[in-house]
């Protein structure tokens, strides 16, 4: 159904990440001090941290700006200490929701995701309530009209787990999380590089959300990821285009 694309969500997805650049920028500010914090400030032996500063590069982030988290999460500058915190509920028409934060105040985020939750019709629910329907892995997707075959070949030999053609015509590969810096290392050294190339948890299935639930559920997880403390929000919801 063309309502239900997986590349139209893709470029709902994108685009909303796009409009909020300078939120994107203090999560990965956040990220990289984490991960320079967890396993130190040497990208050649921290993958994490590795990860986190080329979606910085990506997002056109000042180099200046990835040094200085870099340094102050492996000790180097003060700041503020973060810790990673994720929680997990229910939205419109059972779909299920997981939201990654970051935070110094624990308090105050578990309290602001809850009102989101409750505000736009959702459950916050019990740690392990959704997370067992998801998986985490590494996710490249290509729009309609990529070649197939040659993205396969590659992915495949650069420890890709699998190649998935959509309906709609985009092309999915994924992997496991510690094989994607090569996976996307081997594809963009062929000269192709994905429209969204993430570390994920994807969903094991799907759940439709149209009409109404489609708009609701919608601005739920708008709301999540407007928090200053969210990082990344999932969700199983297939939402149609509204």
């Amino acid at each position: 159904m063309a309502g239900h694309s997986k590349w139209a969500n893709i470029k709902h997805k994108k685009a909303a990440a796009d409009a909020k650049r300078g939120k994107v920028w203090t999560r990965l500010i956040k990220e990289i001090t984490v991960a320079a914090r967890l396993g130190g400030g040497d990208v050649n032996s921290n993958p994490r941290l590795r990860l986190a500063i080329d979606k910085a590069t990506d997002a056109n982030m000042p180099k200046d700006n990835i040094q200085r988290a870099t340094q102050r999460g492996a000790g180097g500058l003060e700041g503020a200490h973060y810790e990673e915190i994720r929680y997990e509920g229910y939205g419109l028409a059972g779909a299920a929701i997981i939201v990654d934060c970051m935070t110094d105040n624990r308090t105050r985020t578990v309290a602001e995701v809850r009102h989101a939750f409750s505000k736009h019709g959702g459950n916050l629910g019990q740690d392990g309530s959704v997370v067992f329907m998801f998986t985490h892995c590494g996710q490249f997707l290509f729009a309609p009209g990529a070649p197939e075959e040659s993205l396969m070949t590659i992915a495949l030999e650069a420890g890709a787990d699998d190649v998935m053609n959509h309906s709609d015509g985009s092309i999915e590969i994924v992997c496991v999380p510690s094989a994607f810096s090569q996976v996307k290392n081997a594809l963009e050294t062929a000269g192709f590089k994905a429209e969204l190339a993430e570390i994920t948890m994807k969903p094991h299935s799907e759940i439709a959300c149209t009409g109404e639930d489609a708009v609701k559920m919608q601005k739920l997880l708008d709301t999540l990821e407007n928090l200053d403390d969210v990082q990344a929000v999932f969700t199983n919801a297939l939402i149609d285009e509204i």
